[in-house]
């Protein structure tokens, strides 16, 4: 299956504009932008993403918090998920994939490449 629709959970607005315009004009992905973990548990269902792109460092609700909430839910619990970090030590990665994720992907990212990177993440994880 081709991966087409992304929610993508990021904080900070600037890097979360840089990424959805890289995901949508440079990807050609439908992508769902979210500023908080809050606000991509109310829209998640509604979107219905295929892959679920997440900061790890956002305030009041963390990455890791907000994959716990996905893997909870019956509705998300199958949808992959991917960090967005710049926390990118061997151990934090493991710690990361240990929690559910199915990769990392480093901040700073190349908005040329971050759709290609995301492509080879799915075809990868075989979602």
């Amino acid at each position: 299956m081709q991966l087409e629709r992304i929610l993508y959970v990021e904080d900070d607005a600037d890097i979360r504009e840089v990424a959805t315009m890289s995901l949508e004009v440079v990807g050609g992905f439908a992508v769902k932008a979210c500023s908080s973990g809050a606000e991509a548990l109310a829209c998640v269902a509604e979107f219905g993403p295929q892959l679920i792109v997440l900061d790890v460092m956002m305030p009041e609700m963390d990455g890791p918090a907000t994959l716990r909430a996905f893997q909870s839910d019956p509705r998300t619990a199958g949808i992959p998920v991917i960090f967005m970090t710049a926390k990118v030590q061997p151990g934090e990665i493991a710690e990361f994939l240990e929690l559910g994720a199915k990769d990392v992907v480093a901040k700073p990212f190349d908005p040329m490449t971050l759709s290609d990177s995301l492509r080879l993440i799915w075809a990868r994880i075989g979602a």
